[in-house]
């Protein structure tokens, strides 16, 4: 079993500065296959930042770098992906999206995933 986790960044930035950069770079370094999608097409090192909302097969994680009010035009994208969880970043927290995660058997997370990267614990 591949310890490697297919991730979905939720509001990935090619601005170095912003958390979703940092978490996309290390994500990629750790060699978890990476899916970035953001308001604009942009690049984070070797990985593309697309607008469009692919579907891809065995999502092991979403992690979110949104606003819980502009989750919500995502709901049904996240959970027509049926990752087995979704890391809600520090100021992402969504109890309803919670919620409806947990309805359809998918784990709702509040952590940070860069310090779960660091830790060992993704």
């Amino acid at each position: 079993m591949s310890d490697k986790k297919f991730t979905v960044v939720l509001g990935a930035s090619p601005n170095p500065s912003r958390y979703s950069y940092l978490a996309v770079s290390r994500l990629a370094g750790k060699g978890h296959p990476v899916l970035a999608i953001g308001k604009k097409d942009g690049q984070i090192g070797d990985t593309p930042i697309t607008k469009e909302h692919p579907t891809p097969a065995d999502v092991d994680t979403v992690t979110l770098y949104m606003n819980p009010m502009l989750q919500q035009e995502y709901y049904d994208y996240i959970l027509q992906l049926h990752p087995k969880r979704i890391i809600f970043n520090p100021g992402t927290e969504n109890d309803e999206l919670a919620a409806l995660a947990t309805s359809k058997g998918i784990e709702p997370v509040e952590a940070c995933t860069l310090v779960l990267l660091s830790t060992g614990q993704y």
